[in-house]
């Protein structure tokens, strides 16, 4: 069986901002349940020297639609990560999956799976075929960045299991 880039890349992508708009939400009731402000959570970190659940947020934004746009050859909308609200947080996750959403099967499948994208970073620039750039690189840093979130969350004692991150919630799955 053939798996596309297309097939490879924006379910998977779609997949992990659903998860993590609803962890986000579940927080949010959880918060609400407890008399709490998830905003507080925002600032909330793992280490002194890792980001919080802000920029966890943005990043988890940043992979996904960064990655969709690379593989499309397309550019990414602007987001200047300049959320600072709890509201504002999940609108992005809501922008982004938007944009994931609409970039075409064509524009990813159309090329060769082998063709150069290159990532620069203020320190190097990476180059990756487009198949070794999903599988070795977009996808684990997306995901990397949603389990981050889902760890802050947990430590703030947000009532998380592993289904939350492996189903959004458990709405994905179907009993058989």
């Amino acid at each position: 069986m053939a798996l596309s880039l297309y097939d490879a890349s924006i379910p998977g992508y779609v997949n992990m901002l659903k998860t993590l708009a609803a962890l986000l939400e579940k927080a949010e009731a959880h918060a609400k349940a407890d008399g709490a402000d998830p905003q507080a959570y925002l600032a909330a970190r793992i280490a002194p020297d890792m980001h919080p659940l802000t920029n966890q947020i943005q990043l988890a934004s940043d992979a996904a639609k960064g990655g969709a746009a690379r593989l499309a050859g397309i550019a990414p909308p602007s987001m200047p990560d300049t959320e600072t609200t709890w509201a504002e947080v999940k609108d992005r996750v809501a922008k982004t999956l938007a944009f994931v959403q609409s970039v075409d099967r064509a524009a990813i499948d159309g090329g060769d799976e082998n063709r150069t994208i290159e990532l620069k970073t203020p320190n190097q620039t990476f180059t990756f075929t487009a198949r070794d750039f999903l599988l070795q690189f977009s996808l684990p840093n997306l995901h990397f960045h949603v389990v981050m979130a889902y760890a802050l969350l947990r430590q703030q004692g947000v009532p998380l299991g592993k289904l939350d991150y492996l189903t959004g919630g458990g709405q994905r799955l179907q009993a058989a």
